[in-house]
C-alpha cells in the first residue's frame, strides 16, 4: 500500500430526488490534480469508504476520487433506504463523474460488501456507461445471483463458522429462520429502535466475523458501531431483499457481459473467500472468455479470504492499479 494521504479537495453531491429529500453524498478527491482519473466504488452496500481506500494508488500518477454511496458514511440522510437502488446508485456516479469534470476513469472495487469495495455497482455501471470506463480492477466478485446470497446468509458459511452463525441467527424467532433475509428486513425495520439496533450489529458482525481468514477484532468492533451497523445492515439487507432490483443472474448474462468485453479487467479473488466464493469469479471469466478475443486477467490468492485487508489481497490490488494506469 502507498503511503497515507490527505484529500485535496472534499465535497458534497446533492440530489434531490422527491420534495421532501435530498440524498447528500460525500466525495473527496486526492493525489495528483493533473493525474489519472480513478473512482473507487466502497461495498456494502452501505459500507462507506475508509482513508485507507487512497493507498490503493500511487498519489503521482493517479487523481484519485472516493464517494459515500446513498445513507452510507459521510452521506446523509443515514442508513436511508427510500430512493436507494443499483439504478440510483449509477446515476449518482454519473452525476459525480460530470461534477468533476472527468470524460473516462478507471473504476476500482469489489464485493459490495464493507470497505471491500462495490463489484455489483461496478458491473451495473460499466454495462449502462461502457465508453467511461478506461479500465476494471474487481476484487471478490459477488453478482447478487439468489445461489451467492442463499450460500452466505442461509446455507454455506454456516457450515465453516457454526459459533459465529449461532450469533447471527439468535435475533431470529426459530419459524423464520428458513429465509433468514427475510426475517432481518423485519427486524431491521422495526419501529423499536432497540431491536433495529441490535439485529444491525448482529447482521454486520456475521461478515465482519467471516471476511478474513484469522478473524480481525477490530472488524467485530466495528461491527458495534451504532452509525456504522445501522446503516451498513440497512442498506445491505434493502437491496437483497430487493434482488439487487434487477434479474436474477443479469450481470452475467451474455448481453450485459457483450457491453463490457472490451474494457480491460483485472479480477483479484481470495481462494477462500466465503462471502463472495470463487465460483462466481469463474463464472463471469467464464462469461467473459466467451469470446476468444476477450483479455480476462485472474488473480486466485491462494491465502486469503474476502478482505481487502488481506496481505496477499492487497498486494495484487496494489500491483493491478500501478499496472493499469501505465497501460489504459
Amino acid at each position: 500500500m502507498y503511503p497515507p494521504i490527505e484529500p485535496y479537495e472534499k465535497g458534497r453531491l446533492d440530489v434531490r430526488v422527491s420534495p421532501t429529500l435530498t440524498h447528500s453524498l460525500y466525495y473527496e478527491v486526492s493525489g495528483n490534480s493533473n493525474g489519472v482519473p480513478v473512482v473507487f466504488l466502497h461495498g456494502g452496500p452501505g459500507g462507506g469508504v475508509d482513508p485507507k481506500d487512497r493507498q490503493f494508488f500511487n498519489p503521482n500518477k493517479y487523481k484519485i476520487v472516493l464517494f459515500d454511496q446513498r445513507g452510507a458514511g459521510k452521506s446523509t440522510p443515514s442508513a436511508c433506504l427510500d430512493h436507494n437502488t443499483t439504478w440510483d446508485l449509477v446515476a449518482d456516479i454519473e452525476r459525480l463523474r460530470e461534477k468533476l469534470s472527468i470524460e473516462k476513469w478507471h473504476v476500482f472495487g469489489g464485493s459490495w460488501t464493507f470497505h471491500f469495495e462495490g463489484r455489483v455497482i461496478i458491473m451495473s455501471l460499466t454495462q449502462t456507461h461502457p465508453n467511461r470506463a478506461r479500465s476494471l480492477v474487481l476484487r471478490g466478485i459477488f453478482t447478487l445471483r439468489k445461489s451467492e446470497l442463499r450460500f452466505f446468509y442461509q446455507d454455506g458459511t454456516s457450515h465453516l463458522f457454526p459459533e459465529e452463525w449461532s450469533y447471527y441467527v439468535r435475533p431470529v424467532e426459530p419459524r423464520k429462520r428458513d429465509d433468514m433475509i427475510k426475517a432481518y428486513h423485519g427486524l431491521l425495520n422495526d419501529p423499536d429502535e432497540k431491536i433495529r439496533l441490535g439485529a444491525a450489529k448482529a447482521w454486520s458482525r456475521w461478515e465482519m466475523a467471516t471476511s478474513r481468514l484469522f478473524v480481525s477484532q477490530d472488524s467485530l468492533e466495528r461491527a458495534e458501531e451504532d452509525n456504522f451497523a445501522l446503516a451498513f445492515a440497512r442498506i445491505e439487507n434493502h437491496y437483497f431483499v430487493n434482488d439487487g432490483f434487477m434479474r436474477d443472474g443479469q450481470l452475467l448474462e451474455e448481453q450485459s457481459i457483450a457491453k463490457i468485453r472490451h474494457i480491460p479487467i483485472i479480477v483479484v479473488q481470495g481462494r477462500y473467500d466465503v462471502v463472495c466464493p470463487p465460483t462466481t469469479a469463474w463464472a463471469l471469466k467464464t462469461a467473459w472468455e466467451a469470446n476468444e478475443s476477450a483479455s480476462f486477467t485472474f488473480h486466485l490468492v491462494p491465502d486469503a479470504g474476502h478482505s481487502s485487508r488481506e496481505p496477499g489481497i492487497e498486494k495484487k490490488l496494489v500491483e493491478a492499479a500501478d499496472d493499469v494506469v501505465e497501460k489504459y
